[in-house]
């Protein structure tokens, strides 16, 4: 079936029409880990190089001006796309990762002590637990985890009503679990941390790409995301914050553009969101970040969710009728977005990878940066294939063919 989207793409493009010999036929089921980008994006940066390239923020030329322009028109691009208040509350960072950082060290060790707790989820990405770890360590707070079902990966009402007491200062989740696929209950999360005074963080690097999200509706305090995995360049991502909360905490990083006044003695800091950007801004990849929002946009959020559901449903139904193959997480396509993730039994998943590799396939193996979630089910590792709104029904039936012969390439005779 022809999908229309994938000549938007130089990668798909070159594949498709065979004039890459590295990429040839590749079947690219990794998105989770990072998306391609189309045309738009890469032409924007460019342009910015070639045409608006200066320092913003500091120079008091035109071009520097335009160079600033740019920058803070990507910032509204980012705001309105997530429905904050207004663009002040979006902090540019490298990354969901840095974003995290930066609330763990700017709130979290200003504002813990050693009768509160942290509360996350056992299914997090180690960029939001390692942190809130060494908050604890530093503060005497203690540690929380959420633990799901480990078959649905759903979290339950009562163990929400036991792990969120008045002890509880910070619930931060993951939106979307990049080893399970399910979504979690944001809204009710954040209603629950919320009632007992805590700040409700959001880890949005995998929900973001795939559904429309509104920080006003689900009442996130905080939200991160990440460039990359919405069709933007690396080294880029966002923090949104609340305005009242941005105001009362510290810099994370100083040094220069950061501040109002400098003595030898003391500095005070610049405004929000411009406080938590320290040195160089960088504006290119901010211009390529607004332009992937504008372009998965004009695809529809909607679109995308309906897309991942089919392809989502296409390939566990596939592999629900090949014997030897488990499912992690739910059975159930309309509780995933867009990741599938799976053991071969007798085959190690870096072996099932390397295998699906030989035919051109790409996928994910090993912890997923969830290590935690893995010794909770009782798996070292697992297989992940993830989907986008530019893979095709084609490709998921050339991957549940290779995936039926995994056992007997590797010694097996079913």
């Amino acid at each position: 079936m022809e999908n229309k989207y994938r000549k938007d793409f130089p990668f798909f493009k070159a594949i498709d029409e065979k004039s890459s010999v590295e990429n040839r036929d590749l079947i690219y089921f990794d998105t989770a880990a990072t998306a391609q980008r189309p045309f738009l994006v890469l032409n924007a940066m460019t342009h910015f190089y070639a045409t608006e390239n200066a320092n913003p923020l500091r120079g008091l030329y035109s071009l520097s001006e335009r160079a600033t322009l740019a920058y803070e028109n990507a910032r509204e691009t980012v705001a309105k796309f997530i429905n904050a208040r207004e663009s002040a509350e979006i902090v540019f960072t490298r990354n969901a990762s840095e974003s995290l950082n930066l609330v763990a060290y700017s709130w979290g060790l200003n504002n813990l002590k050693p009768s509160d707790e942290i509360c996350v989820t056992i299914m997090e990405h180690h960029s939001n637990i390692v942190p809130w770890q060494m908050v604890a360590k530093k503060t005497g707070a203690k540690l929380v985890f959420l633990e799901c079902d480990k078959e649905t990966g759903l979290i339950s009402d009562q163990e929400i009503a036991e792990k969120i007491n008045e002890h509880t200062k910070i619930l931060s989740v993951v939106h979307v679990s990049n080893v399970l696929g399910v979504t979690n209950p944001v809204k009710k999360l954040g209603q629950a941390a919320h009632a007992v005074g805590a700040i409700f963080i959001v880890d949005g690097a995998q929900s973001a790409p795939h559904m429309k999200v509104d920080v006003q509706d689900i009442d996130a305090d905080f939200f991160a995301m990440s460039g990359h995995k919405l069709c933007g360049p690396m080294g880029i991502g966002a923090l949104y914050g609340k305005r009242a909360l941005l105001e009362e905490m510290e810099p994370f990083l100083r040094g220069g553009e950061m501040i109002e006044y400098v003595t030898r003695e003391k500095a005070t800091w610049a405004e929000v969101p411009h406080k938590f950007e320290a040195g160089t801004v960088s504006a290119g990849d901010a211009v390529g970040m607004a332009a992937a929002i504008r372009y998965i946009t004009s695809v529809g959020l909607e679109n995308i969710e309906e897309h991942d559901r089919i392809l989502a449903t296409r390939m566990l139904e596939g592999i629900k009728n090949i014997p030897h193959i488990n499912i992690i997480g739910p059975r159930d396509a309309s509780k995933r977005c867009g990741i599938v993730t799976f053991t071969v039994d007798g085959v190690h998943p870096h072996d099932v990878a390397t295998l699906l590799s030989e035919e051109h396939i790409a996928i994910r193996a090993g912890h997923h940066c969830a290590q935690p979630l893995g010794q909770y089910l009782g798996q070292t590792a697992t297989a992940r294939a993830s989907l986008y709104f530019y893979n095709t029904e084609d490709e998921v039936d050339t991957f549940l063919q290779k995936l039926a012969k995994l056992r007997e390439w590797s010694g097996y005779k079913d």
